[in-house]
């Protein structure tokens, strides 16, 4: 399946609590519940007021139901060509 970062706006994500990126994540598992296996969430990276969350999905669509039935942002979705480590550079 493809790897996709997602892009969240989300001002005030960096302030938030541990109850409530519990409470988000929670939504999230759920929804991707429902979808299985069309959508996988791998990891999130937590900023001042944006969230980037990697995913692995049979498409784009996948990502932004996934996006639509948990109420999230998608402001900016792309799609993974090639992952890149220091390891690249040997």
């Amino acid at each position: 399946m493809p790897k996709y970062v997602i892009e969240r706006e989300l001002p005030g994500a960096g302030q938030l609590s541990a109850d409530e990126l519990h409470a988000i994540s929670g939504k999230s598992n759920a929804v991707l519940a429902e979808m299985a296996p069309r959508a996988q969430w791998l990891h999130s990276y937590v900023t001042t007021d944006k969230i980037y969350c990697v995913y692995v999905a049979d498409d784009e669509r996948a990502v932004l139901e996934h996006a639509q039935s948990g109420g999230f942002p998608a402001n900016v979705i792309s799609k993974v060509s090639t992952v890149i480590d220091p390891v690249t550079g040997e």
